[in-house]
This record gives structure tokens, C-alpha cells and sequence, in this order.
């Protein structure tokens, strides 16, 4: 099977990719509601991202804090194989994955079972000391489970980096070698971040990754309407989460106002 890339799954200049985060799932400390009230507010929000006009779709488990290190539990990988299923039949955009924290195979296993494109991979070259503890790199392991399941249609999507994270162990190691080495290590496609969720991505960052590269080239956080000007030329697509929501903090619930003046600006940059 040939491997897709991202303009297969995105055939749309600078794809705009919105952020669900999934109500904390059970079993973690802040979960409250119940599963079919979790199911359906995802699925509400899937709405409204398509009708306002995003290109894609991806969810994310960030109300489980604190987060296991590579582990999710098997209620934790049900509830978001239902909600990407759901979510991609019904809006029958590009959908992807993310389970926190660095749980990949998990993640791939989902999105193979729940029919999406793509998943967000964290530690996937070099080790980092993150919040949640050590994270070892996991290329090797996570490629030959895709192949082992046969779900070789869908991409990984590799942070390097990593925000919320110390990489003091690997500071003799430019951002541009650990872009190589994802590289070489087989990435669909790399993801550039701030030091922390809501924050932006350092312009010298992406330019310094973009000389090194010929995969694709994503922001993962800090994306405003404000700044987006800034970074237009310098990835091949956004994702975002917090921008989108009421005050601009992930943890509340879309605003539309400030996701239609961002897909206002990005057409007004797509047509220029």
C-alpha cells in the first residue's frame, strides 16, 4: 500500500485543522459526564467547526490531567475510537487523533479502528523529560506496529520538541537535526510548537526547520488571528485549539465568532 501524504488527506492549501478537546474521559480525576454526554458535545462541536468552515478535525484527551506517561487505559482508548467514528462519519472531514500523554500506539490502534487519517505522535525521536516523567523516542516501535495492523493509510504527524517539556538532555542536538532524524525516521509530516499550550512557535524555529526539510510542516500551537500574517508562508498547515475557544483558553468551549474572523483572515492570505 502506498503511504498517503498530507496533500492526499488535505487537498486544500494550508489546511486549518480545529482542536476538540474531549471532556475528561472516565476514569480521570476531572471526569463528570457520562458517556453519551461526552459522545455528543464532541460531536456538536464537530458541527460547528465543519458549518464555520474548517478543512479538518482532530481530538484530544487534554481534560485527562494528569496524564499517564505512553499509557491510556482500554475505557480511555473505547470512548475515543466512538467519538473519531462518529465524528468522521458525520462530517466526513479529514479527522485525526491524539492520546495523551505519548500514548501513539494507542492512538494509531483508534484512528485505524475508527476509520481517520491521521494521528499526532509525541516522542517519536529523541528522549525528553516532559511533565508526566521521561519519554523515550518510539519511531521504531510505532512504525512496525502501523505496519503490523495494516494501517499504513494513516499518517504520523510528529512533534519534535515537544512543548511542556525539558530537553536539556538533547541541547548538543539543533531543532533542525531532530527534524532530519524524523525524517530519516520515516514522519509524514512534523509539527512545530511554543513552549507551551496557547503559545507560538518561534519564527526562527520554522524557518531553521523548512531549510533542513521536504516533509510537510505544521503549527501546533500559539496560532492567532493576530499573528497568523507571521506564519502564513511558513508551514503547510495549522492546527488550533485554544484560539478557537471563548477567551482563548483551550479549556472552554468554541467561540464562532473568533473561528469565522480566523477563517476570514485565512482566505483574505489564501487569495493574496
Amino acid at each position: 500500500m502506498q503511504q498517503r501524504t498530507l496533500h492526499d488527506v488535505f487537498p486544500i492549501n494550508k489546511p486549518i485543522i480545529g482542536m476538540i478537546h474531549v471532556p475528561a474521559l472516565p476514569g480521570t480525576p476531572n471526569h463528570k459526564l457520562a458517556v453519551r454526554g461526552i459522545i455528543e458535545k464532541c460531536s456538536g462541536e464537530a458541527h460547528l467547526l465543519k458549518e464555520i468552515g474548517l478543512d479538518g478535525i482532530m481530538i484530544e484527551n487534554m481534560h485527562d490531567i494528569p496524564y499517564l506517561n505512553r499509557k491510556a487505559g482500554p475505557e480511555i482508548v473505547a470512548l475515543m475510537t466512538v467519538i473519531g467514528n462518529e465524528i468522521k462519519k458525520s462530517t466526513q472531514l479529514p479527522c485525526g487523533i491524539q492520546i495523551l500523554a505519548g500514548a501513539n500506539k494507542e492512538a494509531l490502534a483508534a484512528s485505524n479502528a475508527a476509520g481517520l487519517d491521521f494521528i499526532r505522535a509525541e516522542g517519536f525521536v529523541f528522549g525528553h523529560l516532559a511533565d508526566e516523567g521521561y519519554m523515550d523516542a518510539d519511531a521504531g516501535e510505532l512504525l512496525r506496529y502501523r505496519k503490523q495492523i495494516g494501517a499504513e493509510n494513516i499518517l504520523i504527524l510528529t512533534d519534535i520538541k515537544k512543548k511542556h517539556s525539558s530537553h536539556a538532555m538533547t541541547s548538543d542536538v539543533s531543532l533542525s537535526d531532530t527534524a532530519k532524524a524524523a525524517a530519516f525516521f520515516l514522519s509524514d509530516g512534523l509539527i512545530v510548537t511554543g513552549k507551551s499550550t496557547g503559545n507560538p512557535a518561534e519564527l526562527t524555529d520554522l524557518h531553521e526547520v523548512s531549510r533542513v526539510t521536504e516533509l510537510p510542516v505544521l503549527i501546533g500551537s500559539g496560532i492567532t488571528e493576530e499573528n497568523i500574517h507571521e506564519y502564513f508562508n511558513l508551514a503547510d498547515g495549522f492546527i488550533i485549539g485554544s484560539w478557537f475557544k471563548k477567551g482563548g483558553l483551550w479549556l472552554n468551549d468554541p467561540d464562532p465568532k473568533r473561528i469565522k474572523a480566523f477563517i476570514k483572515k485565512m482566505n483574505i492570505l489564501r487569495n493574496q
